[in-house]
């Protein structure tokens, strides 16, 4: 649900930025009209995507919170196994990364590379904003994949096992 509620910020914010390029091209006041009804479409989508991953997120707080609980109460061995899902987490973990190292790349090179004349403000502004919203996203996913591997060792794997040498005094 993260990855579909930022495709959508992302979409509206990619009609945002188009808006800002008609801004640009508009050689009179009737050229703005597209760009008005544009950016109102964009508007519309973006503040809808970014209030569902904001509530998004408080959810996955509230589940985790419940699940830490939940895991204080008993443990079942057989049945903790398939909660603890290593490959998943790794895929989670691995895309997460992905997506924030392409979107913090985004936000650093195009104004790092932008060229006056030659690249706009309206598309610096598009591309950043969509290199900010993965970069976001990427970090999100980043921080659940981390706290779901550390619910799974400190809950599921239980107490860690005694050691093999002791050293008294």
């Amino acid at each position: 649900m993260l990855w579909l509620w930022a495709g959508v910020a992302a979409f509206g914010w990619s009609l945002v930025g188009a808006a800002f390029l008609m801004f640009e091209d508009a050689a009179d006041s009737l050229g703005v009209v597209p760009g008005v009804v544009v950016l109102a479409g964009g508007a519309a989508t973006l503040v809808p995507g970014i209030v569902l991953l904001v509530v998004g997120a408080a959810r996955d707080l509230r589940v985790h919170r419940l699940l830490v609980e939940w895991g204080g109460l008993d443990h079942d061995p057989a049945g903790d196994v398939g909660l603890r899902m290593p490959r998943a987490s790794l895929l989670w973990l691995l895309t997460s990364f992905t997506l924030c190292a392409v979107g913090l790349f985004t936000c650093v090179v195009v104004p790092a590379t932008a060229r006056a004349g030659e690249e706009t403000y309206g598309l610096v502004a598009l591309f950043m904003g969509l290199g900010f919203l993965a970069w976001l996203t990427g970090l999100t996913g980043l921080v659940k994949a981390f706290a779901h591997r550390r619910w799974v060792i400190r809950v599921l794997v239980g107490v860690p096992a005694e050691p093999l040498i002791t050293v008294e005094g």
